[in-house]
């Protein structure tokens, strides 16, 4: 039997791993392994380990990796140390990472420098700020890539990256995106006590280049949700540097009638909302990724998302409060085509027959470069 480490820092890279690590959970060939660490282990941002631990997966791991907003760097250490004394006594045949966060970067050093396989979920995207470089060194660091489209197999195959070594099977979420997991709209509403009739979702990251400038965006996203007559259901940041500058952002919004704020929300009903959401505004990924699938409107703010697949349904704007606001004035009676950019809801099947090959567990341990020809 095959021992699998799946390494989750956030709400959302779970909800991403969720179906694979059930496939193989599931499998009798296979013995699943959760390391769990980052934002799950933070209250601030609604202790998410919770999550993890509902999801019925045995063979859950803790570890705090958490230093401080301001050193990521020593996030990064502290992980690779904590995740590195796991490995060594779990012995896992394969450790599987995603994205573009510190911990998968962790997780990718310690797998490769212990000459463990590793496989890269979503590898081989653009989008900007220092998320880019880890992700691509997350890559690099990696021997296997499961990629969401075949553009993202182009750009590693650009970076040396082996042909054989990659695998196409679209975007896990999508698999839980149609799946009967989703609960209904009225067991969402009801759980988190909303009595919104029609509503927006809104979510916005810091952009850790722009550091400088951060207080003053989040302060305009903020005083254009409250110029604006929507309502809102508003999710704190992820906890990178400069999400406190959000969060002080939000204090202002305590209270208010028409703008509801959560920690976290669940990944299942976080979808249910989005599918019956008027649009969704910020800088989150779930407006480029999710929301052309249940064809709702996107609000994309500023550059955290730039070079990523867009299309005519994602409204991009600056940070200004008139352009913000302008743009949501543009969702009303936008007409949205659903679009497939990120596969089709097959992740996790596609997932388990790449490891049911021998081509698979066959990949060298040894990285290659391969020229690209001419």
């Amino acid at each position: 039997m095959k021992r699998i480490v799946f390494l989750s820092g956030t709400r959302a890279d779970f909800g991403k791993l969720k179906s694979l690590i059930r496939i193989v959970d599931e499998h009798p060939g296979y013995e699943a392994h959760i390391f769990v660490t980052g934002m799950h282990l933070l209250k601030t941002y609604g202790y998410t380990l919770i999550e993890v631990e509902r999801a019925g997966f045995s063979n859950i791991h803790t570890f705090s990796n958490h230093t401080s907003e301001i050193s990521m760097d020593l996030t990064l250490a502290k992980t690779v140390e904590g995740f590195s004394a796991y490995v060594k006594q779990v012995e896992p045949d394969l450790i599987v990472i995603h994205g573009d966060r510190v911990e998968a970067l962790a997780g990718a050093v310690v797998g490769s420098l212990n000459n463990i396989l590793v496989a890269h979920i979503e590898g081989g995207e653009v989008s900007g700020t220092i998320d880019e470089l880890i992700r691509h060194s997350t890559s690099k660091m990696s021997h296997i890539h499961f990629v969401s489209n075949e553009a993202a197999g182009r750009r590693l195959q650009q970076m040396g990256e082996l042909e054989e070594s990659i695998y196409v099977i679209g975007s896990p979420d999508i698999d839980l995106m149609f799946s009967d997991d989703i609960p209904s709209l009225t067991e969402a509403k009801e759980h988190y006590q909303l009595d919104f009739e029609n509503y927006a979702l809104a979510l916005f990251h810091p952009v850790t280049t722009e550091i400088d400038k951060l207080a003053d965006h989040a302060l305009a996203f903020v005083d254009a949700l409250k110029q604006s007559d929507r309502n809102y259901i508003l999710v704190y940041p992820n906890n990178d540097l400069g999400s406190s500058a959000i969060i002080n952002a939000y204090k202002t919004l305590q209270g208010h009638p028409r703008i509801r704020i959560f920690p976290s929300i669940r990944f299942e009903y976080f979808l249910s909302l989005l599918k019956h959401a008027d649009f969704i505004i910020g800088n989150s990924s779930a407006g480029i990724r999710e929301a052309p699938y249940y064809g709702i409107p996107t609000v994309n703010i500023g550059s955290r998302q730039q070079n990523r697949s867009l299309h005519k349904h994602i409204l991009n704007t600056s940070y200004s409060v008139p352009t913000i606001l302008s743009a949501i004035e543009d969702t009303e009676g936008l007409e949205v085509s659903k679009k497939q950019a990120f596969g089709s809801g097959q992740s996790a099947k596609q997932f388990l027959e790449s490891l049911e090959s021998e081509e698979f567990w066959a990949i060298s341990h040894q990285k290659q470069f391969k020229d690209i020809d001419g």
